[in-house]
């Protein structure tokens, strides 16, 4: 695999895990008794988005070494990434 598409793969993982990240430990305004006027009480007291880029970037980078270590080691064959990969044809 080239440096190429591990980045993209990367990419893509971090990307998905943070979507997965980003509700974690929300409270909105209406729970922590702080609604600032003009602003809707569902929005997030607090967002801490560095805590949540430093928690995807853990989980994404320890989900990418397993993947990565199942492809080096031929669990994970390139004929089955090719079947699944590959639309079918007509």
């Amino acid at each position: 695999m080239n440096i190429a598409t591990i980045l993209a793969i990367y990419f893509i993982l971090w990307w998905v895990v943070l979507f997965a990240v980003l509700p974690w430990g929300v409270r909105s305004q209406d729970e922590g008794g702080a609604v600032e006027p003009g602003t809707d009480p569902g929005a997030p007291l607090r967002h801490r988005l560095a805590l949540k880029f430093l928690w995807t970037t853990v989980i994404a980078s320890v989900l990418f070494a397993l993947f990565y270590g199942a492809y080096a080691a031929g669990l994970i064959p390139i004929d089955m990434i090719m079947a699944i990969s590959n639309p079918p044809y007509r």
